[in-house]
């Protein structure tokens, strides 16, 4: 998969998408990047630390989360992309489930558009991101959480996001497919997912785990989002292990040794 200037192995290796939250509310970081030069100086950080693509997120999508327009989060985000690409070479990766902060994003140098509401119920953000050919990482989720049968309809729900990116004209080399932990899901829900991630291969196309620092771990371990480290290397391990393309974390640093060490062993 080619990610901006970049090409990405998805075969032979787990990738890390950095999470830079430029907002005062986030669940694990809220308003320690929300300043343009604290977030670049982040950003600079993670890529040191390994990083290979930086997710950057206007809106936080924590429970009870205050929606911001679209104007607002435009105004976060822009700036701070513009800084990365201009002096980093390193694909950018939008957080947004809104078509006009993701169209102002790929304008300001996105490379990716990460969505992570139900793609289903957003034919205008579909369009956006087939319009500018970009790649996508699109999760599952619902409105409501409205199961029968959760274990199958979570297999067919993915399926439903993969075949609305392409009957919009997506291409398949654009999808990264994400199973949404934390998104629609009890904590029992999310204890599944995670244990059955071999399922996420059965789509034909990479996919991301994004778990770092989530409820799931905290009401697991009963520990506050500042000692979720251990638990998110555990699920690190789960995506390494089941074939995850990328995973996506706030912890790059302890990732990256994880993944290397995981990779070294598995490569023998």
């Amino acid at each position: 998969m080619i990610i901006g200037n970049k090409k990405f192995d998805l075969s032979n290796h787990t990738y890390i998408m950095g999470i830079l939250n430029v907002t005062p509310d986030s669940f694990s970081d809220g308003g320690m990047h929300n300043t343009l030069d604290a977030a670049l100086k982040h950003a600079e950080k993670m890529i040191n630390e390994g990083a290979d693509i930086i997710d950057v997120g206007g809106e936080s999508t924590r429970p009870g989360f205050i929606e911001v327009t679209a104007p607002e989060e435009i105004e976060r985000t822009t700036p701070i992309i513009e800084r990365i690409k201009s002096e980093f070479n390193i694909p950018v990766s939008i957080d947004t489930y809104k078509p006009e902060t993701a169209a102002a994003a790929l304008r300001a140098g996105a490379d990716i558009v990460n969505d992570v509401k139900n793609i289903c119920d957003w034919p205008a953000m579909l369009k956006v991101i087939a319009d500018a050919e970009c790649v996508c990482c699109l999760t599952h989720n619902r409105a409501e959480y409205n199961y029968k049968n959760f274990k199958e309809e979570f297999v067919t729900d993915l399926q439903a996001i993969y075949n609305a990116a392409i009957e919009a004209g997506i291409g398949k080399d654009k999808i990264i497919l994400d199973p949404g932990i934390g998104f629609a899901k009890t904590y029992e829900d999310n204890l599944y997912v995670l244990n059955h991630l071999e399922v996420m291969n059965g789509y034909g196309c990479p996919w991301l785990l994004g778990t770092s620092r989530k409820s799931v771990i905290g009401k697991t371990l009963d520990l506050p989002t500042d000692e979720r480290l251990e638990g998110t290397l555990a699920t690190t391990a789960l995506g390494v292990l089941n074939k995850a393309s990328f995973v996506r974390v706030h912890d790059v640093k302890e990732n990256k040794r994880f993944i290397t060490m995981m990779e070294a062993i598995k490569n023998a």
